[in-house]
């Protein structure tokens, strides 16, 4: 099973932090974020990753090296202009051979989770996908009365709602056809690709899923998911 990590990012809202190391070296408890996520994916049969990685790329290629130190294949694509995160996908496409529908995982370097790829992979196995987009419902509360109004009249008022949305965890499987829906060159993100994938008539799944789940976009989500790794680096 492969797996292609995005692993390029500037990590900007961990500065001072990323000023010297990028983001997948930081260090959650006694290894870094990278290492665990590689480490989880091992224990779900994962043994080829493809790291597409930019900033500080030589930090992370001289300590992960071909991955022979974790038990796995390691392999690297480099961004040399930013290519948003769907684009390094055509890098991948044009420097590794796949086979012609191949599954394969696509995830955020910076997300630490108890998800069950396992059941991930079944659903979206089972339900023909050329793309399935792991999700999470995300709610988030108005600071302000909401007005129902008609015309000049108010008809109603609801104080501070709540709504609920489902959101991208940042963590994908894919068809290996669904790379040919990357241009080359471009800065594209997942949502580009997911709308592209759509407009070509295939299959977009969406995969709900309740367990631990982290991404370590800011300072204080270092000192969270130190706290947490115990429990959500456990097979």
């Amino acid at each position: 099973m492969k797996a292609i990590i995005l692993a390029g990012g500037l990590g900007t809202r961990l500065r001072p932090l990323t000023y010297s190391i990028p983001k997948p070296l930081l260090p959650v408890g006694e290894k870094p974020i990278m290492e665990m996520i590689i480490s989880r994916l091992s224990h779900f049969g994962y043994g080829e990753f493809i790291l597409a990685v930019g900033y500080r790329h030589e930090m992370i290629e001289t300590y992960f090296k071909n991955g022979e130190q974790l038990g796995v294949k390691i392999d690297y694509v480099l961004e040399t202009t930013r290519l948003g995160t769907a684009g390094p996908l055509a890098l991948v496409r044009d420097q590794f051979a796949f086979g012609a529908d191949e599954t394969i995982l696509l995830m955020n370097g910076d997300i630490l989770t108890k998800l069950d790829f396992n059941d991930l992979l079944r659903f979206h196995r089972q339900n023909h996908c050329a793309m399935t987009v792991a999700t999470r419902r995300h709610s988030s509360q108005l600071p302000f009365g909401v007005l129902r109004v008609e015309g000049e009249r108010v008809q109603g008022i609801v104080e501070k709602p709540t709504t609920y949305h489902e959101v991208s965890a940042g963590i994908y499987m894919l068809q290996s056809r669904a790379l040919a829906s990357v241009p080359a060159g471009v800065f594209f993100d997942i949502p580009d690709l997911v709308n592209a994938l759509i407009a070509s008539q295939e299959t977009v799944g969406a995969y709900n899923f309740t367990d631990y789940w982290l991404a370590v976009e800011q300072l204080h989500h270092i000192e969270e998911a130190t706290h947490d790794a115990a429990q959500w680096n456990e097979p």
